[in-house]
């Protein structure tokens, strides 16, 4: 996926329209269009505001790594813990078995 069309299904997931992204960001709304139509590219201060704006990392957003964070601001040091064993747990899951498993 590119950097538009990732960033259209981030804003859209937070229920946010390009008005009110362009916004947050300090850009006008056409330049959030020409953003998510590919025709252009933030610049660097513009990509960090993004990044912080959705809780993700530059990197993801340039498709360079495929890592994800969750945002656990307000929650209490036990259910950061929590969140933490059930990630684990689910990348456990799944994990592909050993060839001397199958």
């Amino acid at each position: 996926m590119d950097f538009g069309s990732k960033l259209k299904q981030l804003r859209l997931g937070q229920r946010m329209t390009q008005q009110q992204l362009a916004e947050r960001l300090g850009v006008a709304k056409s330049v959030v269009s020409y953003y998510e139509s590919g025709d252009r590219f933030p610049s660097y201060d513009v990509l960090i505001k993004i990044s912080r704006t959705f809780h993700t990392t530059t990197d993801s957003l340039l498709g360079i790594e495929r890592q994800r964070t969750v945002d656990v601001s307000g929650l209490t040091e036990e259910q950061i813990q929590v969140v933490q064993a059930v990630a684990h747990a689910l990348q456990q899951a799944n994990r592909p078995l050993p060839d001397s498993a199958l």
